[in-house]
């Protein structure tokens, strides 16, 4: 699959089928990954690639932040959504079925300017990853959600300080891949800007 193609097809699965995926796919995923650009070329990311019974154990954690965040949601705030408020929790708690659950992490930094380096850099190592694995057939869904019980994670993976999670996604074959959202400004009129 070319690389536009795969920008095109890339969309964010939340429900997987079983099959587990072969530790050459996962790796060839990271290898993409690891040859995003990086602030002064530091490449300061990490991945930690999680299977088995951990993801249950973060699932708890993150189907209990999801249970949180929409406890007061109404129909017309679930509409839209491609589940409802149970399956969403259900989702979390599960990382929709996925196999295989990839956090990625940068270096903890003490300037600002470091810090959003970082957090730039590890952003254009997950975007590989993303594309990597739709390339590959798999499915994705970039994640900020799990982050928000930062505690339970670093003590669940044994994160350690001088490390920073960026962002979260299961891994695996889809049970179904959603259709397209509508790109806002598609034409791109309103988003670009032309300096001579």
């Amino acid at each position: 699959m070319e690389v536009l193609e795969a920008i095109h097809k890339r969309r964010a699965v939340r429900r997987y089928r079983p099959e587990p995926v072969s530790r050459e796919d996962i790796q060839t995923i990271l290898d993409a990954a690891n040859h995003a650009p990086s602030a002064m070329n530091r490449q300061q990311w990490e991945f930690i690639v999680v299977t088995g019974k951990k993801i249950g154990e973060m699932g708890e954690s993150f189907g209990r932040i999801i249970a949180e965040y929409t406890r007061n949601w109404d129909a017309a705030r679930m509409r839209g959504s491609p589940f409802t408020r149970e399956e969403f929790v259900r989702f979390a708690a599960t990382y929709g079925g996925a196999p295989v659950v990839i956090v990625v992490l940068t270096d903890t930094a003490e300037t600002r300017d470091f810090q959003r380096a970082n957090l730039e850099s590890a952003s254009a190592a997950m975007q590989n990853l993303l594309l990597a694995a739709t390339a590959l057939g798999l499915g994705t869904c970039w994640m900020t959600g799990p982050l928000q019980d930062e505690k339970a994670l670093r003590r669940i993976l044994q994160i350690p300080g001088d490390k920073e999670p960026v962002a979260v996604t299961p891994l695996g074959y889809p049970a179904e891949i959603p259709d397209a959202p509508p790109r806002l400004d598609p034409s791109l009129e309103q988003k670009v800007r032309w300096v001579e």
